[in-house]
């Protein structure tokens, strides 16, 4: 997606997370004290610090775990965002998992170490059958990203704090955008995105829109940006 906003004239930029991949040595261990737990506070930080770093507010588009650490960073910082995009994005505060389809009334029972090993696990297997390069570019990953973030953002997923009111009172533009095959059911996606009043933009994918419809969640984010304007 980077290069096709980049040619519309954006400055686009992504970042890994602390603990994911290329910034696996960015952590609570390096904060004074260090913590032992990657935490919700930890996370939006370090968004807050990108924001800060530009010359101007910003288009943001949190996805996944990502998308719950934009919306607090906007509810901290309104003045940081021109317009929040949501992607994939868990739709329940609170224990997020209790709406995924098929395990969610189990997920409760699972600690977070126990959710990132068989989350792992299925990515590891390619379970879901990514092509290949994919799930090798995936395994790669894995190989650098740190086993104890992933069991923390689990955690966190399951304690997510509600912010709904303060997304709805925001007058930047909004947009909640899925694949019909995500995680959590489109009907609870479109609940959420009425109750913010962001659009919503539903595609014939599963969780990664950003690689299985990148040209269409493009066009609407361009939409989204005018909008902004």
């Amino acid at each position: 997606m980077l290069p096709m906003l980049a040619d519309a004239g954006f400055h686009a930029l992504a970042y890994d997370m602390a603990g994911q991949y290329e910034s696996h040595d960015a952590g609570p261990q390096n904060l004074t004290p260090p913590a032992r737990h990657y935490d919700h506070d930890l996370f939006v930080r370090d968004l807050l610090a990108v924001l800060e770093s530009a010359p101007g507010a910003a288009h943001v588009l949190g996805y996944s775990f990502a998308g719950t650490v934009a919306q607090l960073g906007l509810s901290q910082r309104p003045d940081l965002f021109l317009s929040l995009t949501l992607l994939s994005a868990p739709p329940q505060s609170g224990q997020g998992f209790r709406g995924v389809k098929r395990i969610g009334p189990f997920s409760g029972l699972a600690t977070g170490r126990v959710g990132a090993a068989f989350m792992i696990w299925g990515l590891q297997l390619n379970v879901v059958k990514v092509p290949p390069l994919r799930a090798a570019f995936v395994r790669h990953r894995l190989k650098s990203t740190r086993r104890s973030s992933v069991s923390d953002i689990i955690s966190l997923m399951k304690r997510a704090p509600n912010v709904d009111e303060v997304l709805a009172a925001s007058p930047i533009p909004k947009l909640v955008a899925v694949g019909e095959h995500d995680l959590w059911p489109v009907e609870l996606h479109a609940a959420f995105a009425q109750s913010i009043g962001a659009t919503l933009a539903v595609y014939p994918t599963g969780h990664s829109p950003c690689e299985t419809s990148p040209h269409q969640l493009v066009r609407d984010l361009l939409a989204l940006y005018q909008r902004a304007r």
